[in-house]
């Protein structure tokens, strides 16, 4: 058959060429074409993605493997049609060249090369830990190549999935991330023993300056007690000097005289008392 008719994928921007000049061109379109003079390229308009492993080795000479995605898109279907080529089989509407891989190709090695350019300057450590601000910084990079405007590209965003040491070093990095925690851990435990120990130090001060503040007290009742049974001594004795005061005045037989009134208003309670006159005489004598 002489005319054929083909219909365009609106994800594909598409160039009808009759030799080497185009005849049409447009997003999704479609139309009657010549076979035997016709060529159609199909472009894809859509965001793409693309999955990628590196192995980097980093400022202190360390291999680490990167794994990731990036997306990409094309933005100027032209340009890329005067670089790569799209050319179709109208009726399969596959690719005739593998030029369209070559693209994948080519940026992946503008991302690696953004990426070997930042982690040539990081430590290990640091390599392991930057996934995020990685991403970031590598498409910053990339959309400063000029390689990727002349293929009217645009990345849209790079994901770093996972970054790894090797085998060995992810060992004994784990062996030395274990023995700080375990370091960590016996750190605590001597803090809270240490705790506890205070604590206890705290809690026994804290006795004995009560019992030093009961002892002081104690001593000082004990004190007061002592001066107020000395005090109280000495007021009995002054009282009883003062009741013995007026006698001192009177004579001994006054002083027998008075005793033996005094005995004798109390003789009820006297049960037997036997004065001899050798006793009478004896008081009744004088100096």
């Amino acid at each position: 058959m002489y005319l054929k008719y083909f219909k365009g994928e609106p994800t594909r921007y598409i160039i009808k060429y009759h030799g080497k000049s185009i005849k049409k061109a447009g997003r999704g379109i479609s139309f009657f074409y010549a076979a035997f003079k016709t060529n159609i390229v199909a472009i894809p308009t859509q965001t793409i993605d693309s999955h990628f492993i590196f192995n980097e080795i980093t400022n202190n000479y360390q291999a680490i493997t990167l794994q990731g995605h990036y997306t990409y898109q094309i933005k100027d279907a032209k340009k890329m049609a005067q670089l790569l080529d799209y050319s179709i089989d109208p009726e399969s509407k596959t690719y005739k060249t593998n030029d369209p891989e070559k693209l994948e190709l080519r940026i992946t090695n503008v991302v690696q090369m953004a990426t070997r350019s930042i982690i040539e300057k990081l430590a290990l450590e640091e390599a392991l830990r930057i996934s995020m601000s990685l991403a970031e910084t590598v498409v910053d990079k990339v959309k400063e190549v000029p390689v990727m405007d002349e293929m009217g590209i645009e990345l849209l965003s790079v994901t770093f999935n996972s970054i790894k040491a090797t085998p060995e070093i992810s060992k004994a990095l784990e062996a030395d991330y274990r023995e700080s925690l375990q370091k960590k851990a016996d750190e605590a435990i001597y803090a809270r023993r240490a705790a506890a120990v205070e604590q206890e130090r705290a809690i026994k001060e804290n006795e004995l300056n009560n019992q030093i503040a009961l002892e002081e007290k104690r001593k000082t009742l004990i004190e007061l007690e002592g001066n107020n049974l000395v005090n109280d001594a000495e007021f009995k004795a002054k009282a009883e000097e003062l009741q013995l005061e007026p006698y001192k005045k009177l004579s001994p037989k006054q002083l027998l005289a008075l005793a033996l009134k005094e005995m004798g208003n109390n003789a009820s309670r006297i049960g037997n008392l036997t004065i001899t006159s050798e006793i009478l005489a004896q008081l009744l004598k004088e100096e």
